[in-house]
């Protein structure tokens, strides 16, 4: 196993592949594990890289205190260890807003940016939702919390074929309480709206059209202020679509990171 010291804290990390870098952020849950149903498609053409965000899985936290630019310092310190000076990242929910933070403060450092079903704020909807799932946490407890997730995380056809989704992954794996806790903090402050002409990097906004954590406004949104951005819609998958659709995620991610850089793209690719 492998592990980088970070500020109050260390972060495991695992790499494959060969090729140009890639780095894929996990969301909130902020285990690397999380693309374990692309990382190794994705190998065959990058040097891919997974990490375990602080506090979470197999890295660890001197501190509870989350900023979303605290864990972009870690993405950029890893990269720093890694001795890599330009990545493509591809970012997952609670990672796509970690992505978005690279791309504003260190454009030099990113080539490709992904956004997979994630979001620039979080409206009434979305606030009401996290407010919950922190009631959750505190009174019910870790364990609750993670069941209670996982009926959004899927689509409700997913639990068919899948039963064992429903049950909770191991106790902790995502953090301690206080960790979660102050990680959910981080999501309900963030607000890039303002920030988000700053990007410069070719951008692939990708989700899917049940999702129900991010909607689909919340990420249309982000297509919409990002310059150079373009859209890729799946009809099904929820939240999870990377795992619930892998073939098709696969493919819009390759078609989209192998294009050339002055490839007209579409504005918007729907399947």
């Amino acid at each position: 196993m492998a592990f980088v010291e970070i500020e109050n804290g260390s972060l495991h990390y695992e790499v494959s592949g060969q090729g140009k870098p890639l780095i894929l952020i996990s969301g909130l849950g902020g285990v690397g594990e999380f693309w374990r149903h692309q990382a190794h498609r994705l190998a065959r053409d990058f040097q891919v890289v997974l990490h375990d965000h602080r506090g979470t899985g197999r890295s660890t936290t001197r501190t509870t205190e989350y900023s979303v630019e605290l864990m972009a310092a870690d993405v950029l310190a890893l990269m720093d260890h890694l001795g890599i000076e330009k990545a493509s990242l591809i970012g997952h929910s609670t990672g796509g807003i970690i992505a978005q933070t690279v791309a504003i403060s260190d454009p030099e450092r990113v080539d490709n940016l992904v956004l997979s079903a994630s979001w620039a704020h979080g409206d009434a909807y979305f606030r009401s939702l996290f407010e919950l799932r922190l009631e959750v946490l505190k009174g019910l407890g870790i364990e609750a919390y993670e069941r209670f997730g996982r009926l959004f995380r899927y689509p409700p056809w997913f639990f068919e074929g899948k039963p064992e989704a429903l049950l909770p992954g191991a106790v902790g794996e995502s953090g301690s309480e206080e960790v979660i806790a102050s990680r959910i903090g981080v999501l309900l402050s963030f607000d890039s709206r303002a920030r988000l002409s700053l990007i410069k990097a070719r951008t692939l906004v990708i989700g899917a059209e049940d999702d129900a954590i991010t909607p689909r406004y919340l990420w249309n949104e982000l297509a919409g202020k990002i310059g150079n951005a373009v859209l890729a819609t799946l009809p099904t998958g929820g939240h999870f679509c990377p795992q619930t659709q892998p073939d098709l995620y696969h493919r819009h991610l390759i078609e989209f990171l192998l294009a050339e850089p002055a490839t007209a793209l579409p504005d918007e690719i729907k399947q």
